[in-house]
């Protein structure tokens, strides 16, 4: 059985930074890209950043991509998004997914992912 947890979350004023983590088991971490979505209240749910299985490919949201950096440890089976010069408009709650497939690439489908079950950002003027 796949478990994925995310932590890290927390109440920030804008400026300040968090730094988010996402581990894994019941699967094989290194085998599977991973990446980072957000749900802010009364909005869809988003991509914010993914990572390939190793680590040399990432792709961000135009809105986070000069600010939030997503990497990875295979070893340790963790995920970070660390997240700097955080706004207002970040508060959302934050969820780890894991695509199903072995090798296939981050997808915005939510039965293509394993998902945990979110973190709390809240980013205060």
């Amino acid at each position: 059985q796949v478990e994925v947890v995310e932590s890290g979350g927390g109440l920030v004023q804008a400026g300040e930074s968090l730094r988010l983590s996402c581990t894994a088991s019941g699967l094989k971490f290194e085998d599977h890209a991973m990446g980072w979505f957000r749900q802010a209240p009364g909005a869809e749910r988003e991509q914010v950043a993914c990572i390939r299985w190793s680590g040399s490919y990432t792709a961000y949201a135009e809105s986070v991509k000069t600010r939030f950096t997503i990497s990875r440890d295979n070893d340790k089976n963790t995920m970070h998004l660390e997240m700097n010069n955080l706004k207002p408009e970040d508060t959302a709650i934050y969820y780890c997914a894991i695509p199903r497939g072995v090798g296939r690439g981050c997808s915005e489908r939510p039965e293509d992912n394993y998902w945990g079950q979110g973190t709390q950002v809240n980013v205060s003027t």
